[in-house]
């Protein structure tokens, strides 16, 4: 048995969760989330929280125990406080603007990098370097931020580029002359 999957959920009094059976809504105030699960797990709502069990025993429902039980608390979570992702942008000359829906990132490029936010997520900049990612959706905050990093990783040289806030970046020497 999943020692993840057997914990119930705790569902807060300003959330509803509604399950149609493997299908899970669950609303917050700060928005709404929908999963489709697999057949493999039912959900069963009791007295203020939400009890995940598998109807499978195969390695794909074993698997989907755990991580059925953390989606439903990771959408629970999401409508109730959301999630944020900081990123820091180091360089000379680098930095970003948010242009309505658009966030532009000059990255030390001979172009400038159009990011399109997709709907779900609010993308905020401050001071040109310093780029807040919010949303409800635990996996698209991340897959944001992570995508927003990949135009320029901060590199081990100079240190410039777009990284985590509080991220380390391990530093190399550069070429010495013998």
């Amino acid at each position: 048995m999943s020692r993840v999957g057997k914990q119930p959920v705790a569902v807060p009094s300003d959330v509803t969760v509604n399950i149609d059976g493997t299908h899970v809504t669950v609303k917050g105030p700060k928005g709404e989330q929908n999963w489709i699960f697999p057949p493999v797990v039912s959900f069963e709502l009791k007295e203020g929280h939400v009890e995940v069990t598998r109807t499978s025993e195969e390695k794909f429902g074993r698997a989907m125990h755990g991580t059925a039980r953390n989606l439903i608390a990771n959408m629970i979570e999401g409508v109730k406080n959301g999630f944020t992702k900081e990123l820091e942008i180091q360089g000379v000359g680098f930095r970003a603007a948010m242009q309505g829906t658009t966030l532009n990132m000059a990255l030390g490029y001979s172009h400038p990098i159009n990011y399109a936010v997709p709907e779900g997520v609010e993308v905020t900049v401050a001071d040109n370097t310093k780029i807040k990612v919010t949303g409800t959706s635990k996996q698209l905050v991340g897959q944001v931020a992570a995508q927003i990093r990949s135009y320029y990783p901060a590199e081990p040289y100079k240190g410039k580029g777009v990284r985590y806030k509080g991220e380390q970046v391990r530093r190399k020497a550069g070429k010495t002359v013998a």
